[in-house]
């Protein structure tokens, strides 16, 4: 085959990601919508579907994390960067944005449309989000905006929570906007990338436990739900205050390198 049509091994991870994207939208269909539209009262098979459609999209992120490291220590492909891109959509745009309509219209204090205007600003702030990546160059070691897989667990800890129904679509479009936004978010790299995979197999963890029912089950993923909002509240509001601090330090040096 031509050179640019072999996929490396980091393709393959990235194509592992593509999949769990899609079969997050599929677990959300069959096991939440379908049964829904059908008006059944089976709140345990929706509950293993909502877990394993978001158990779906954590893999994915594990997948995006590893291709990355894979990519860096053996090859990439001419065409990794754009499946990358691709796969990155599937799993972190539209699972997510399916998952926040889906939720619209099962809740019982949701309003459809509502939710379907919430879904389409996750899904364009991620499309915005990697086509600004593919177009700025930034310093090594870190994102401009949240990276697209934390900014898509956000969104899902957001709806499982279960808040009220306007504070989670509030929740979300400010999720949406910080994937957008100028604030620098660090690379998973090194120890960050360890403590990123650690969470993310709690995370899994957590869900199984509620998925199954298990003692405690619900107030340990709302408990997890929650420290993944409160981790996306916090990174930007250090990273405003690092700029900040880092501009008064360049004053000072600039004025005491006019002065006499």
């Amino acid at each position: 085959m031509p050179l640019s049509l072999r996929l490396s091994i980091a393709d393959t991870l990235t194509l592992g990601n593509a999949t769990c994207g899609f079969m997050a939208v599929y677990f959300t269909t069959t096991g939440i919508l379908i049964p829904h539209l059908m008006g059944s009262d089976e709140s345990g098979m929706a509950r293993h579907s909502a877990a394993t459609a978001v158990i779906l999209m954590l893999c994915a992120a594990v997948f995006d994390l590893f291709d990355g490291l894979v990519a860096r220590k053996l090859r990439s492909s001419p065409m990794g960067a754009e499946l990358d891109n691709l796969s990155d959509l599937i799993s972190f745009g539209l699972a997510p944005a399916y998952f926040v309509l889906v939720y619209g219209m099962v809740a019982h204090d949701a309003n459809e449309q509502v939710a379907a205007v919430g879904a389409i600003v996750v899904l364009l702030a991620v499309v915005l989000r990697l086509a600004r990546f593919s177009c700025v160059t930034l310093r090594d070691g870190v994102f401009q905006g949240m990276p697209s897989p934390f900014g898509a667990l956000t969104v899902v800890s957001i709806v499982l929570l279960g808040l009220p129904f306007f504070a989670t679509l509030l929740a979300i479009v400010g999720t949406a906007w910080l994937m957008v936004s100028r604030v620098e978010y660090p690379k998973p790299q090194g120890r960050l990338a360890v403590a990123m995979l650690s969470w993310i197999v709690l995370s899994m963890g957590l869900l199984a436990a509620w998925a199954f029912d298990a003692p405690g089950g619900q107030l340990l993923l709302q408990t997890g739900c929650a420290l993944q909002v409160v981790l996306g509240a916090v990174i930007p509001l250090f990273a405003t205050a690092r700029r900040v601090n880092n501009f008064r330090d360049n004053r000072r040096e600039a004025r005491a390198a006019h002065m006499p």
